[in-house]
């Protein structure tokens, strides 16, 4: 016998871009998945978004008192993460935040230490839910390219039309410019695929264009243990005809890259190709990757999966600030002693 049981109620904090684009739409198609709630400090947004939705335009507070409401999406701007999910962990519900989780390692450490931020917290790294990134990272991890020594990534977007990036991501006190917006999800994307080694040190380079708050470009060179070494490259103002995005794993025994997918194995008979095939999808793997992300969360939310604290916020966090710091002071930061 069938047993049919209800669905379960997620609700939207922030409906901006990223909503409306990714979360709502993949969210209204998830069978056994209801949107409760959306929620916006710009109450035309909210309403008009909710209608297209067929949900409720809510102040927040209604979301947390509501015990019906299971999970919450945050994804409204950067500066507000820390508290939109401070208030949802103490409200009892499970939480799927976009990055950053906060803007300082200090007040990650802040928010884990929350009750429920053990087993009812995720941020939203979707990189990490690529089939093509899970692939190559288990080859990385289970020591088939040999030592991994040298990985090389970035995100390269192209110049936007005058005024289409003019939001708070241009603002300073919003937490950053390229190197927070497209830098933190590859350099996560790096150190995951490495296993998450500790860090040593570290040197940046951002590019401001004219009096702009925040930097459009950024480069950053990460050290860490093992005589691993990260190269990250970001920048919104590429001149080319398309956006950029890659991956690039040196081993002393092998090598691989995204996208799309390439493994190479130094063996006796030579050189292998070892890239495993992946299933033919109907959507391109960034968007599939948002995909699998808030399946497994929902998941998650209906206890089918299990959550684990996201620690790792912690170090990603603070290789950022010295980043930055390194980016002002024009020298490399020592990490070393940290931790």
């Amino acid at each position: 016998m069938t047993v049919h049981r209800p669905p379960t109620r997620v609700a939207l904090i922030g409906a901006g871009a990223i909503a409306q684009v990714v979360h709502l739409p993949m969210l209204s198609r998830m069978r056994g998945v209801e949107i409760a709630a959306v929620s916006d400090r710009d109450a035309h947004t909210a309403r008009t978004i909710a209608d297209r939705y067929g949900t409720r335009a809510v102040e927040a507070q209604r979301i947390w008192d509501d015990p019906t409401i299971q999970g919450v999406v945050v994804s409204t701007p950067s500066h507000r993460h820390e508290e939109n999910v401070r208030d949802a962990l103490r409200a009892g519900k499970h939480v799927l935040c976009e990055k950053p989780l906060a803007l300082s390692a200090e007040a990650v450490r802040g928010l884990l230490a929350e009750d429920g931020a053990a087993d009812r917290l995720m941020v939203g790294m979707n990189q990490r839910f690529r089939p093509d990134a899970q692939a190559l990272r288990s080859f990385v991890v289970s020591g088939e390219l040999g030592d991994t020594f040298y990985l090389k990534t970035g995100w390269l977007n192209r110049t936007r039309p005058s005024g289409r990036l003019r939001s708070w991501r241009l603002m300073r006190s919003a937490g950053g410019g390229a190197l927070m917006d497209l830098g933190l999800q590859m350099l996560d994307l790096a150190l995951w695929t490495l296993g998450y080694p500790r860090p040593l040190r570290v040197s940046a380079h951002t590019h401001r264009a004219g009096e702009a708050e925040v930097e459009d470009a950024a480069v950053l060179l990460l050290h860490l243990e093992g005589g691993r070494v990260v190269n990250l490259e970001v920048t919104w103002a590429l001149i080319s005809r398309r956006d950029r995005q890659f991956l690039h794993v040196l081993g002393t025994s092998g090598s691989g890259s995204l996208a799309p997918l390439q493994v190479f194995r130094q063996m006796d008979t030579g050189m292998v190709d070892v890239a495993p095939s992946l299933p033919a999808g109907s959507e391109n793997l960034y968007t599939a990757s948002y995909r699998n992300q808030l399946q497994y969360f929902m998941e998650a939310v209906r206890g089918e999966k299990r959550l684990e604290t996201p620690a790792e916020h912690v170090r990603l966090m603070r290789i950022m600030e010295a980043a930055y710091q390194s980016a002002e002071e024009g020298r490399e930061i020592d990490l070393s002693g940290e931790e």
